[in-house]
């Protein structure tokens, strides 16, 4: 008998990208439940789930998956959360193609289940009430009153550590070095991918369930690691990758040059796009260059389009195949008319007397042999360097550890690239009851990454506090 043949994957709307450059309202519109269901239904319901495998959180995809096809919105909501806690943001922005979608049996025939489409549609579409936004439980649990945590700062990990926490009955406070919570999630990631009402909505729930959030509050400054520890039967840290990375080249200190960290968050906590209402704005820039050519690459380029400039290009050293941003990300940005100057490095930036940035010198590239990360290394193309116009220029090349709380807390072992150095499995860190997850850990890295860094910890304190660790209480 021949196989059932699939139907292809189904289609997410989405904001036509003339309309869409022009706010900063989200692109994707999701699915409703007739797509959904279409897209439920390509689900083999495989005997061995490598879905799951290819999931950081294990979130138990296959289940979930499994009772949408029954059309049973809540207990596949529920199947999420036994293990996610920010279903609505992972099925956003997590990169599910190398990640859960990269390990789906349909992925060899190109067109593997939009799993995190799927997921994205259960998390808006259920009514959850806090407790459940935070736990699979309907009920908040009963708060212990003889233990609790120090959580700081409150990006992917932290929140992660945080919810796992308080759905088990201990006391968590959550310490934020800025103004909102979130960390990345609220400084970092445009709204357009993001909108901040889905993180707002998923902080407020974990503050129903008891979770104190302290704004302000600069681990390192305000507070350090030797006063937490007093204050807490335990710490988790989560301090994330926020020091920028330059270029290193003549010319970087002109004006009109930004790192994409200040960018971005200048955009996002800073409403620059609300301007004059709000008075943070970076510059608008009339012809923007982004280097870099990541997912925060992206994100700048589309950005800076959307504030105002006319033309936005993204140079990268390597080809298009190369660029490290989901696919998604660069259809995304190409559709809205960002141009990209590949096989090009930035080796000079020119400015005016005035000491504005007035434009860049480029070398141009060919690839070579493989390197270490098994990508062709790129090499100048001797004596072809040229010169391009710019006004604005975002520098997206990486980040690395936030220095702030590491410089108080020398007790803290480092590893060989100054990230705190843990034991993996369940983020113990060498100063007893301190644990640590996220970018501080890890190097900058993925939101899923990074929260599975939190569930990890949370459930070594969840059992050295006494806590269940696998069942709520």
């Amino acid at each position: 008998m021949a196989k059932k043949k699939l139907p292809p994957r189904t289609a997410m709307p989405e904001r036509d990208p003339a309309e869409r450059i022009a706010d900063f309202r989200e692109v994707g519109l999701g699915y409703d439940w007739e797509l959904a269901l279409a897209e439920a239904a390509r689900c083999l319901q495989c005997k061995k789930a490598t879905c799951i495998e290819g999931c950081p959180v294990e979130v138990d995809i296959k289940a979930f998956i499994g009772h949408l096809q029954n059309k049973d919105l809540e207990s596949a909501y529920r199947a999420i959360l036994h293990t996610n806690s920010l279903p609505a943001v992972c099925g956003r922005v997590c990169p599910q193609e190398i990640q859960c979608e990269g390990a789906c049996v349909l992925a060899k025939t190109g067109e593997p289940v939009a799993i995190g489409r799927l997921e994205r549609f259960v998390a808006d579409m259920y009514a959850a009430g806090d407790c459940e936004v935070v736990s699979d439980q309907p009920v908040c649990p009963v708060m212990r009153d003889d233990v609790s945590v120090g959580v700081v700062g409150s990006g992917p990990a932290g929140l992660t550590c945080a919810g796992f926490l308080a759905s088990r009955g201990i006391p968590v406070t959550v310490y934020e070095a800025l103004h909102e919570p979130g960390g990345v999630l609220a400084y970092g990631i445009p709204e357009f991918r993001l909108p901040k009402s889905v993180v707002k909505r998923e902080v407020e729930a974990m503050a129903s369930l008891g979770v104190e959030m302290r704004l302000n509050w600069v681990g390192g400054k305000t507070i350090d690691l030797a006063s937490l520890r007093e204050r807490h039967d335990a710490v988790f840290t989560a301090t994330g990758a926020g020091l920028p990375r330059f270029l290193g080249i003549p010319g970087e200190n002109s004006i009109g040059i930004y790192s994409a960290n200040e960018f971005l968050t200048r955009a996002n906590l800073g409403r620059a796009f609300e301007f004059p209402t709000h008075d943070t704005p970076p510059a608008r820039g009339r012809k923007a260059i982004i280097l870099g050519a990541g997912n925060v690459a992206m994100d700048a380029a589309r950005t800076a389009l959307r504030l105002g400039a006319s033309e936005v290009t993204v140079v990268y050293r390597r080809t298009q195949d190369e660029m490290p941003a989901r696919k998604e990300e660069i259809h995304h940005a190409l559709e809205e008319g960002v141009k990209l100057e590949i096989l090009n490095s930035p080796v000079e930036f020119l400015s005016g007397e005035d000491g504005r940035l007035r434009g860049i010198r480029l070398q141009r590239m060919a690839l070579g042999d493989p390197d270490e990360s098994g990508r062709r290394k790129p090499k100048p193309v001797e004596g072809d360097i040229w010169e391009m116009e710019c006004d604005l220029a975002v520098v997206a090349v990486g980040a690395g550890p936030n220095r702030v709380l590491l410089e108080a807390a020398p007790e803290l072992d480092l590893n060989e690239r100054g990230y705190i150095k843990v034991n993996e499995e369940t983020g113990e860190t060498s100063v007893d009851g301190v644990y640590a997850g996220g970018d501080i850990v890890t190097g900058a890295a993925t939101v899923i990454l990074a929260m599975g860094t939190g569930r990890r910890a949370a459930r070594a304190i969840a059992e050295r506090l006494g806590a269940m660790p696998d069942e709520p209480a």
